[in-house]
């Protein structure tokens, strides 16, 4: 990404001219993103979208008053009426005794070693094309294809600047290659979807496309004639890739702004065992090339290793500035947040601890029952953990897939789901958050 970042004065002035306006606090933020994507179908250019985007945003307080604006025009005049409009607002806005910037002694004081997470490179366009046509290829050449969906490639950079009026400055920059290709297979007259797609920070870690397009056909072709399956109760696996689905629930529970208003369902389990002993869920933000990597978070508070859960037990919430404060706690360093608005919590790279063995050896385990491969629709009550969701998947025997299912709904209570929980040792690292293989033992599965 070329050097195209707001001068370094911008936002020290957006700082001055704030405070100087009225407000007594402010923080600037300033975001510069290059992206080029390709679409192809069938061996033909389909789309290709170019942005290159350069925005500013703007929080003032006065008081326990608040108000957020942002822009995309960096000129002065534009600049001058961001500032005005902003503490306008922020002298109408109503009172919240949460509103403030985060405490100055939990702030980042320096940046943590070099966490790898930008790549020079930039792919041009016929790169593009040239891979995401591979990867249509291959998946076209495995037998029982029959469509395209199309295939996608894609390259961005972005950096990303925050300053704030009690001293924090700090940037990081970031860069992701994504490759991916959807297609049909066909067999009597029946139809299934099938696909693949991998994000990461290096070019060189980008696995080859022809390589995603052969998973991708693969996929499509194991799921064509699915069955539908009678009601039951029986062990049901969630395979890797779709593992951390019925994990994230878990996140939502333990953040901060939930607990403040009590409407989670583990707002009594901090300290005390919510999935089986000897499970660790770590949130690593200094993983490098990690997709959810920061040297600090998005308020400029320290980020840290956690063990969000330690040999089964909770151990944290998920705090920002403001849902600390409302629950006298500190910030645990997870705020997230756009140009725009005040800051939401968010994750930064999790990972559940694998356990022993494939993803056969945990088929074997449970001897016959449900794989997951694919989820959609779930719901969740937050203030019980009653959750469900429609999957489809296989049917395994005897250890050994039977035979394709969909229109299949599962169903249970989180709380005791998680309870028993037991993991495969596969865990790969191909997001943000990652999961080994998942078994429960007993689930409720709603078919025909």
């Amino acid at each position: 990404m070329s050097d195209k970042t707001p001068s370094p004065d911008i936002l020290n002035d957006l700082i001055s001219a704030a405070l100087k306006a009225g407000a007594d606090a402010a923080e600037a933020v300033s975001a510069h993103r290059a992206s080029l994507s390709v679409g192809v179908r069938n061996g033909a250019l389909e789309d290709v979208e170019r942005e290159e985007a350069r925005d500013l945003g703007l929080r003032v307080f006065i008081g326990r008053r608040q108000a957020t604006v942002s822009a995309s025009d960096l000129s002065d005049a534009t600049r001058a009426r961001l500032v005005e409009r902003a503490v306008a607002m922020a002298k109408l806005a109503p009172e919240d005794p949460y509103a403030a910037l985060a405490p100055q002694d939990r702030l980042a004081a320096a940046p943590h070693a070099d966490l790898d997470l930008y790549d020079p490179a930039e792919r041009s366009a016929e790169a593009l094309e040239a891979a995401a046509a591979e990867a249509e290829a291959a998946a076209l050449a495995v037998s029982g294809v029959s469509k395209s969906e199309g295939g996608h490639a894609s390259w961005s950079a972005s950096e990303w600047r925050l300053v704030t009026s009690h001293g924090f400055d700090g940037r990081h920059r970031g860069s992701a290659f994504s490759l991916g290709v959807g297609v049909i297979a066909e067999k009597d007259g029946a139809m299934e979807r099938g696909g693949e797609s991998r994000a990461v920070r290096h070019l060189s870690d980008l696995p080859d496309a022809a390589s995603i397009g052969l998973k991708a056909g693969e996929r499509a072709v194991a799921r064509v004639g699915p069955r539908k399956i009678a009601s039951t109760t029986a062990p049901v696996i969630f395979e890797n890739r779709v593992a951390t689905q019925v994990l994230s629930p878990l996140l939502g529970a333990i953040s901060g702004p939930s607990i403040a208003r009590g409407s989670s369902f583990l707002k009594d389990k901090l300290n005390q065992s919510v999935l089986p002993t000897g499970v660790d869920l770590i949130d690593d933000p200094f993983r490098p090339r990690g997709l959810g990597s920061t040297p600090f978070d998005d308020e400029g508070v320290a980020v840290e290793r956690r063990e969000i859960v330690r040999d089964g037990v909770l151990t944290t919430w998920l705090l920002n500035t403001a849902s600390a404060a409302q629950l006298s706690l500190q910030t645990t360093g997870h705020a997230s947040r756009g140009l725009a608005g005040p800051s939401g919590v968010s994750p930064h790279n999790l990972h559940l601890t694998p356990g022993e063995g494939d993803l056969d050896a945990l088929m074997a385990q449970a001897g016959t029952g449900l794989l997951i491969t694919s989820m959609f629709g779930p719901s969740l009550n937050g203030n019980t953990g009653d959750w469900s969701a429609g999957v489809s998947g296989f049917w395994f025997e005897n250890g050994q897939r039977a035979y394709p299912v969909s229109e299949v709904t599962v169903a249970g209570n989180l709380i005791e789901l998680y309870a028993r929980l037991q993991r495969a040792g596969d865990l790969e690292f191909r997001g943000s958050f990652n999961s080994p293989s998942l078994l429960f033992d007993k689930v409720a599965i709603a078919g025909k």
